[in-house]
């Protein structure tokens, strides 16, 4: 890219969502930085400030950027994106660019999905950079940085002041106090905020935050991981890096903190770093959604219908089981007599397959149970291995005729998607350490 160029802004389609992309110079790395919070591909291309960060950044690879669904140049949202489909529109992106791995800048509350997208799609990605990652959007006892879940009074104040000069100016004194009283600084900051949201796509912004927790990723994440920090982030980067394998931690000095101001020393860390993981090989584990189902009282119905009847009743019932698993983007992995064992990369899509699966079955005058666990699996040839697969299983045993029984896990990492559940309370899982939270889905919003 070279001053006074144009940008060239381009679509990739993620379902029936059009996301703004660019692809910036052509260096000997993918890089992809996705950003926190909202923005706007042409109004900070034209940004003086933005446009030195990014050719930077693009001064050392091969720099892909984009504005997420709901804001800048893509789509506006229909209803609030979850993590997983958030996760769909990077890789229509990455597709689009035609990146096979990338190295993914994830900032803020965006970072989320990045671990996330990392833990999932290991195959895609050949390291994190995080700044100021979020692990939980609200505060718990055992993770005290995080917003108070009664927040409202804060997001009126974003509505009413969001993309204003008092709204920019508070955010420079918190952010870049080296450029508070520059008011063309401002002016830019402001005019970036506008073009990057309207004030309600901004509340929605904030209250998606709020509902994430992917705390039991981070230990799945096996890919190289920087995680860069303000000096008042420490704890939570601390906690972050702590939990991820192969991760380090760099606090950046400031005293300006907004990412396109950091300072030519980090950028310089973050190009070493990108260098240093050049040619890294993929890990051999993933993240994944398990599918365990089973037919209720299939001994006796079999005896009931005999054989031959029992026979044909089963190979509707696989028929309509493989139905929902294509629909939902569920691959098969195993069907032992009339249960099947499926994997997903998300676990909404997996909630809803589910659903789909125990409601349509009393037509077949069947009823089935099904269990749901995300975990770390291993990947060995065309089949997964792991404890996960294990407790999936154990999970699927405890559900009820018709019912739906997920893990703590799977209840935390669709949150915000709508789905409602019923606690279960707490119980053991044979042969699996220590006692498990589960959670029937009372409504998987589908």
């Amino acid at each position: 890219m070279k001053a006074g160029d144009p940008p060239e802004i381009r679509y990739a389609a993620s379902g029936d969502v059009s996301i703004a992309y660019a692809v910036l110079s052509d260096g000997p790395v993918d890089l992809v930085y996705v950003h926190g919070f909202a923005g706007n591909l042409q109004a900070e291309l034209e940004n003086p400030y933005y446009r030195a960060f990014y050719e930077r950044l693009a001064s050392f690879s091969r720099l892909i950027l984009f504005d997420r669904r709901g804001t800048g140049l893509s789509d506006r949202m229909r209803e609030a994106p979850t993590l997983e489909t958030r996760m769909d529109d990077l890789r229509a992106v990455l597709d689009a660019a035609v990146s096979e791995r990338a190295v993914v800048i994830g900032t803020f509350e965006a970072a989320s999905m990045c671990l996330l997208f990392a833990a999932t799609y290991p195959e895609r990605v050949l390291a994190l950079v995080l700044y100021n990652p979020i692990a939980k959007g609200t505060r718990a006892p055992d993770y005290p940085w995080a917003e108070q879940p009664d927040v409202p009074p804060t997001i009126d104040e974003l509505r009413r002041t969001w993309g204003s000069t008092a709204f920019a100016e508070a955010h420079a004194r918190e952010m870049a106090p080296s450029f508070a009283g520059d008011p063309e600084f401002i002016r830019h900051l402001a005019r970036a905020q506008r073009f990057a949201a309207s004030p309600a796509a901004a509340m929605t912004i904030v209250r998606m935050a709020m509902d994430v927790d992917v705390r039991d990723v981070l230990p799945v994440i096996r890919v190289p991981t920087l995680v860069l920090h303000m000096r008042t982030k420490r704890g939570e980067a601390e906690y972050v890096t702590a939990r991820i394998p192969r991760a380090r931690r760099l606090e950046v000095p400031g005293p300006d903190y907004m990412m396109t101001l950091l300072g030519e020393s980090v950028y310089d860390d973050v190009e070493r770093f990108v260098e240093s993981v050049r040619g890294e090989a993929p890990p051999d584990t993933v993240l994944a959604t398990i599918l365990f189902t089973d037919i209720v009282r299939s001994t006796e119905t079999a005896s009931q219908l005999g054989d031959r009847a029992w026979a044909e009743l089963v190979k509707r019932h696989h028929a309509l089981v493989r139905g929902h698993l294509d629909r939902f983007r569920g691959r098969e992995l195993d069907t032992a007599g009339d249960g099947f064992f499926a994997m997903f990369d998300g676990p909404v899509r997996a909630i809803r397959c589910a659903d789909a699966i125990t409601r349509a079955m009393p037509e077949l005058g069947l009823q089935v149970r099904a269990g749901l666990h995300a975990g770390e699996c291993e990947v060995v040839g065309e089949k997964l291995t792991g404890i996960a697969v294990n407790i999936g299983a154990r999970v699927a045993s405890h559900a009820g005729a018709g019912e739906v029984l997920v893990s703590q896990t799977v209840r935390d990492l669709v949150a915000g998607s709508g789905v409602e559940f019923a606690d279960r309370g707490s119980t053991e899982l044979k042969g699996v350490p220590g006692e498990w939270r589960l959670y029937a889905v009372a409504d998987a919003a589908s």
